[in-house]
């Protein structure tokens, strides 16, 4: 991944000049950063939905292994790992001298029931690895599994498998958070406003700089933008190539920027309306992804057409798109269909004379999903399907996910959160997943799914997930508008901030402010 992965880090900055009056003090007090980020989560309960990663995200959560700078796996929590040679059974040692940030020991006994009780409240687990137990042997954990995974150390690395003091009440972690060994802990949680993390005196990877963090939800990205103008916040995570103009060329700010490892797409509803392999493909190809993303988004995101961006090596130049922008083309599918203008509104009616009204789901805390939305809306008018979009907090687009209450919805999500696609792939459109609330279904990506799964050569690893995409496009299963770039913008007084591949880490130890 390390050649994969084109990263810059420039300077930038704002036009004009700030004075001392427009920054509050409280920015400049000893040993506190204020970050301003979109809202995320509404629990920090860790097995709710992926609200784990605000934990990791926040310097709060640690998992047994992780990912460094360049999207190379390493040791966290564990010191190193062996599987069998039937990849059904993984040992890792645990790292002695752990503490929690309540000073509690971190023995395997207590990993051991951290990892427990993930397994028994997410339902997402399963998309991770088939466990059926876990054992502790001196300072060893144990996994052994129902089925082979050959990359149960990634699997590991996701925030979902944070371990957490289990032997202390915690029947009000929604609000607290839980007792984690990261740098940081919680101190409040406001779901909408600031979250305060503090220093964990017992952290056990070195001296932490800050006394605290602040992470200022600011969902709107040009307020956002703003604050970090302002002095009001020290870092903006999620800014737009628009906002990238606004500090371009002074060096009172750092801007670092990343090729996209997040694929942002819509998922088709094959319980409803688009159960319509005709009316799907016909959706696809009266898209304008080239102009959504160069004109629109001003070049912020490449256009998607695969499940797996180019970025990563996955046989993206060879995937053929058979449903490719063409609205003419769009048109006919429809018409071959039986889909017809019927009442003369300047939309189709089904075959059997139907209204057809797709709702498109989409949610407000990154601005870049309502410009998609808004096009995909605009585009469809002019071949006739009718598409109502329907606006709503990121909270409550997962539980339109999960009761399956939509046409069209938006996703964005990183693609290589195990450390390559399988996971990402396997939640999404794997039958039996718990995510899979579309209704595909595919046997043939289900059976090179549960291959891959058993597969380490990387050769026949890349086969497979090639062969899964192009299966997954010739279905018509999911709209990928585009890849976009991300960017993060500091204050250039702020040191030791780093953009990584996996953004799991916003907050670490080596983030302070220069003295």
């Amino acid at each position: 991944m390390k050649n994969r992965i084109a990263k810059k880090v420039c300077a930038a900055a704002l036009a004009g000049l700030m004075t001392m009056a427009l920054v509050p003090t409280s920015v400049f007090a000893a040993g506190t950063m204020t970050i301003g980020v979109t809202s995320f989560a509404d629990t920090l309960e860790p097995t709710e939905q992926y609200f784990s990663w605000v934990i990791s995200r926040y310097g709060v959560g640690q998992g047994l292994t992780r990912f460094d700078e360049e999207g190379n796996m390493v040791p966290c929590l564990a010191t190193e790992w062996t599987n069998s040679e039937d990849g059904k059974t993984w040992t890792f040692t645990i790292r002695e001298g752990v503490k929690f940030s309540n000073g509690n020991d971190m023995t395997p006994e207590l990993v051991k029931a951290s990892l427990e009780r993930t397994i028994e409240m997410s339902n997402r687990v399963p998309e991770f690895f088939d466990i059926d137990s876990i054992e502790v042997d001196g300072q060893n954990i144990i996994f052994n599994l129902n089925r082979a995974n050959a990359n149960m150390a990634g699997c590991l690395a996701d925030p979902l498998f944070l371990i957490m003091d289990t032997s202390i009440d915690n029947s009000n972690i929604a609000m607290e958070g839980p007792v984690c060994t990261g740098p940081y802990a919680f101190q409040s949680f406001d779901p909408s406003g600031d979250t305060v993390v503090v220093r964990n005196e017992y952290y056990w990877d070195g001296d932490v700089p800050n006394d605290s963090v602040t992470l200022r939800i600011i969902g709107d990205q040009t307020t956002r933008s703003m604050a970090l103008q302002s002095g009001e916040i020290d870092v903006a995570y999620n800014l737009k190539t628009e906002n990238v103009f606004e500090f371009d060329g002074n060096d009172n700010y750092n801007i670092q920027s990343l090729e996209s490892l997040r694929s942002t797409y819509a998922f088709m509803n094959q319980n409803g309306a688009l159960g319509d392999l005709a009316l799907r493909q016909a959706l696809l190809r009266g898209l304008d992804k080239e102009t959504y993303t160069s004109v629109l988004l001003e070049g912020g995101a490449t256009p998607g057409k695969a499940p797996v961006p180019p970025t990563l090596d996955y046989g993206y130049d060879d995937l053929n798109d058979e449903n490719a922008y063409d609205p003419d083309g769009a048109k006919q599918v429809l018409e071959d269909a039986g889909y017809k203008d019927v009442d003369g509104d300047g939309y189709v009616e089904d075959p059997d004379g139907n209204p057809v009204e797709l709702t498109f789901v989409y949610y407000d805390s990154r601005a870049e999903l309502g410009v998609y939305a808004q096009a995909a809306q605009a585009s469809l008018k002019e071949i006739g399907i009718n598409i109502k979009l329907d606006c709503v907090s990121y909270e409550t687009l997962l539980d339109r996910r999960d009761s399956s209450q939509y046409d069209l919805l938006i996703w964005n999500v990183l693609v290589a959160n195990t450390g390559d696609p399988e996971n990402y792939l396997r939640e999404n459109w794997y039958s039996t997943s718990a995510n899979n609330t579309a209704g595909y279904a595919n046997e043939d990506v289900d059976k090179w799914l549960d291959e891959l799964s058993e597969t380490i050569d990387t050769d026949a690893r890349k086969e497979l997930i090639v062969k899964i995409q192009q299966a997954i496009m010739d279905d018509a299963a999911t709209v990928f508008f585009g890849y976009e770039n991300t960017f993060l913008i500091s204050k250039a007084s702020v040191e030791g901030l780093v953009m990584y591949p996996m953004d799991y880490y916003w907050v670490t130890a080596d983030m302070q402010m220069a003295e």
